[in-house]
This record gives C-alpha cells, structure tokens and sequence, in this order.
C-alpha cells in the first residue's frame, strides 16, 4: 500500500492542514539516551547540537577532525538535516585526561559549528538504536484555519490518540515509492546495486512496506483496537514480548495502554505470530509474492515492531500557528503523528 493510501485512525475528525520546516527551528528533535557514559574508556561521546546538518553530515566531520575512519564514529539513529537536533555520537578517540576533553569541547565547536552540551568517556562505541526514543518540539506553520480552530481541531485529535493511539507506521522517507520498488526488484534478483549502504536501505524499504501493509489490514479489519489470539504482545514499561494466548483476557490491559500488539518486520529470524495473527502475517507475504528463503538470501534477519503508538502530545498556539510537543519511542516517525492532524496528505 502506498503511503500516501494509508487510513487515518481520526478519518472523521478535520485536521489543521499546514506546513512543516518552513525553517529548521520549526522543528527540533532531542534524543532519549539509553545510557549515560561511564567517564572510563576509549570512546569520546559528544553530544551536540546542530542545525541544517544531517547525522552523517556531523560523523564525515568528526572523522576527519581526529583523522580517523569512518566506522570510528558511532551514533543511535539518523536526523534529518532540514531540523535542529541534539544527539550524542562517540569518538574513539583513546585514554584522554578531563584537560583534553575540555579543549576537544572548544574545538569540536569551533570547527563544526555547532554547541556542544557535554562529553564524557565510555568503554564501548554508540550503536544503531542505542537510544530510548526521542523528543520533539514541531510548528505547524500557514495552518489552513484561524490558530484558534487549529488547536481546537489539533486537541481533539489528540485527545482521540491519548486513549486510542495511532499505527506505528513507517514514515514516507522509509517508504518513498521508487525505492521500494528497487528494493523488490534487488529481492527477486532482477536488479544489482553494489553500493553495500544502498542495497541495504532499498531492500529494508520493501520490507517497511510489507509492515505498513500489516498495520493497514489492522485497521481495515478493526483489529487494530483489540488484540488478536496469537499476537506477538509488548509491555510498554518493560519491553518484554509474550505470546497473547487469551485475547480476551488481555483486552484490558490493552485498553489500558499497558501492552501493545507488536508488527512483522520480515526475516528469517523474526518471532512469527500464532492462530489468526500469524495467518494475518503469512497472507501478506503470499498477496506480495515474497518469501522467507528470498530475505534469508538478501542476510534479512527480521524482528518485531511496536505496532501502536500512544503519544501524550502538548499543543499551545503561536504567532505563526501551532506548536506540538511530544515525545516517540526509538524507531517511531514524527511525520506519522503530524500527519494524522494535519491531514495535508
């Protein structure tokens, strides 16, 4: 299913239309670290700000101040350039003494033009996903309402995601559709691409789709408000998985926003789904002619996604529109939030 074809969960309720990034300042990310650095190690984390410049922009940089490869720098998640973002990335610079770390801060400063808020040591390198989520703050700009109809409209859609929640989908940059249809193509081998970086991402944007695809038929089948018997279920607090073998019996934690159902992200190694949820699974591989063997063969692992989101979302009006604040768990699109109240398509 193509993105821009994919069901709101407030269908009924009018949204605020408008603009996002008109400037960077329009919207701000701020990571949720997993970990705080130990302050012994080989590994410099730096965590900065920046503004108009994407993850890799900041980690080529880093790289070539120290004089070191590439892979020396670590980092937990990409951010886009057109934002102003604050994230940490580790250095593997060595043994440093606090002295040198006070001077780095100046020079990292200095010469990549952005604020550095802290550093600290730690024995290991960042790794993808090594965060908890992250926090935004987004204005909505040139709303196609008066500013106080927009936050009226923008809180009772928000109201409707506090006790519902929304699909955890995958935003429109992770499945833009021409490269989901190269990631087909390189999947069924009719297509080579030899850049390593791009294979992958092309690839992993077909099988986005295909956990978009899931969450979509959720919704259709009105499955997406109730468990189903055999789901894959995850503990918000903990993170813990666990087969629903009653859905019935777990509806009410559910309700309650204590567990959710969690989505395929297809691979050779993901825990299927059981009874009505594992059938549910397996159709959408069948309708989209793709096989476990063909991923297996493409070094697809696959794992579970947290299939609903439950944002607690702030809204205030501005002189230029609308300002949300909310906070996603790692993996999670601002864009799929936005665009359940904005309704821009």
């Amino acid at each position: 299913m193509d993105y821009h074809e994919l069901p709101y969960v407030t269908e009924g309720l009018p949204g605020t239309g408008g603009r996002i990034r008109e400037i960077c300042e329009d919207f701000i990310v701020e990571e949720i670290p997993a970990y705080e650095p130990e302050g012994t190690g080989e590994h410099l984390f730096v965590n900065l700000t920046r503004r108009g410049m994407n993850t890799r922009d900041i980690s080529r940089q880093l790289a070539h101040l120290f004089e070191l490869p590439y892979d020396s720098i670590g980092y937990a998640g990409l951010k886009d350039k057109q934002s102003v973002a604050t994230q940490t990335y580790s250095v593997h610079t060595g043994a440093l003494d606090r002295k040198t770390i006070d001077d780095l801060s100046v020079l990292i400063s200095s010469e990549l033009s952005v604020k550095v808020n802290w550093m600290g040591l730690h024995p290991r390198k960042i790794q993808s996903g090594h965060l908890k989520g992250n926090r935004f703050t987004i204005n909505v700009t040139s709303l196609e309402v008066d500013a106080d109809e927009g936050l009226r409209r923008a809180n009772e859609i928000v109201e409707y995601l506090r006790r519902r929640g929304l699909p955890n989908f995958y935003g429109l940059q992770r499945v833009e559709k021409e490269n989901t249809r190269r990631g087909l193509e390189i999947i069924k081998g009719r297509l080579k691409v030899r850049n390593r970086w791009l294979r992958r991402f092309l690839i992993t944007s077909y099988i986005d789709l295909l956990c978009n695809e899931y969450l979509a038929r959720r919704m259709e089948t009105s499955t997406f408000y109730k468990l189903m018997q055999g789901d894959i279920a995850k503990k918000h607090t903990t993170g813990g998985l666990f087969i629903v073998e009653d859905a019935e019996a777990e509806q009410g934690r559910y309700d309650a926003g204590e567990i959710s159902f969690t989505a395929p992200i297809y691979g050779p190694k993901m825990w299927m789904a059981e009874g009505p949820s594992g059938q549910l699974e397996q159709e959408i591989l069948e309708d989209y002619d793709i096989t476990l063997d063909e991923l297996k063969r493409m070094k697809v692992r696959g794992s579970r996604r947290l299939g609903r989101l439950l944002p607690d979302i702030e809204t205030r009006t501005t002189s230029r529109g609308l300002q949300l604040k909310f906070s996603l768990p790692k993996g999670a699109y601002a864009t799929v939030v936005l665009r359940e109240i904005m309704k821009t398509g």
